[in-house]
């Protein structure tokens, strides 16, 4: 066959978080880890065990120093799944806790192991909750399960709109963890893992159903307060230093002490929302050059 007698060949290009379409019924995804290869990516329980670690013959290789060679398995008896940890050095999580030995998996439990995050997936519906989960990724952090720095700017957009529109008032929240790479380098990146989720956690649990909260960045995180005055924002950063302040951050028996500097802005004029952040953010700086763990708007 010569060249003008050669067919043309047509390839399809997919993303690879959607490569796989089989129906079977459980499968973990990535929804964090610091590979950007591996986010979204779906592996199918096909068979037990399924190993995880950084050892070539894991069959989920995951990289970081705080994963192990053989550092955890799924193991499946009787239709279920059980994760066990395999004596790692730094432990395998499910949900935040610790697992001791081995736990039983539940549908939309959230696996860490090092740096990485992998939900389970199970039931009959398990293909559609794997494309619901993907779009999630679009709109929430996978580590503190707030929402992302995409969805905030949408969300502060439509809310500069509305507030113009009906003449009431709008403040935004900048706030971030102080001194947290000394947290990392005095306790590890698992520590301070557990720090972001916790503080996520505990701000979470003040925040109102028209409010939204959103991890910004790194240890930076955001709030849009609609209908709130300056000053009530000042309140509210204040009752949320304070709190910060006095939770206990308790991770593997060390208590980690934990402190934040906020900033806060307000709508004026025909600021626009990224006016808004940077306004809200300059506050932040400010309260960190006057000593940190303090507010500023």
């Amino acid at each position: 066959m010569n060249d003008q007698d050669e067919k043309t060949r047509v390839t399809e290009v997919v993303e690879p978080a959607l490569l796989e379409t089989t129906s079977a019924a459980e499968c973990v995804v990535v929804i964090y880890t610091t590979e950007p290869a591996l986010l979204g990516k779906r592996f199918v329980l096909d068979q037990s065990p399924i190993r995880l670690g950084r050892g070539g013959d894991s069959h989920i290789v995951l990289e970081g120093d705080s994963v192990s060679r053989r550092h955890a398995h799924l193991d499946r008896r009787l239709g279920t799944w059980f994760v066990v940890d395999d004596q790692s050095t730094n432990g395998t999580y499910v949900n935040e806790g610790q697992v001791e030995g081995e736990l039983q998996l539940e549908n939309g439990d959230r696996i860490k192991v090092g740096p990485t995050i992998l939900k389970f997936l199970s039931g009959a519906d398990a293909e559609a909750k794997y494309h619901e989960e993907i779009y999630r990724m679009t709109i929430i952090d996978g580590l503190t399960q707030v929402h992302n720095k995409r969805y905030l700017i949408e969300a502060l957009d439509r809310d500069v709109l509305r507030a113009r529109r009906h003449g009431r008032e709008l403040s935004v929240l900048m706030f971030d963890i102080d001194h947290f790479k000394n947290v990392n380098d005095r306790y590890g990146h698992l520590a301070g893992d557990h720090v972001l989720r916790e503080l996520a956690r505990v701000v979470s649990e003040r925040t109102r159903r028209d409010e939204v909260f959103a991890r910004y960045g790194g240890e930076e995180f955001a709030l849009i307060l609609p209908e709130t005055s300056l000053e009530g924002a000042r309140q509210l950063a204040e009752n949320l230093r304070q709190r910060i302040e006095d939770h206990e951050f308790g991770f593997q028996g060390e208590i980690i002490p934990v402190t934040m500097s906020m900033g806060g802005a307000t709508l004026v004029g025909d600021m626009n929302g990224q006016d808004l952040i940077t306004a809200a953010d300059a506050k932040l700086y400010e309260a960190k050059h006057q000593g940190r763990n303090r507010v500023a708007v």
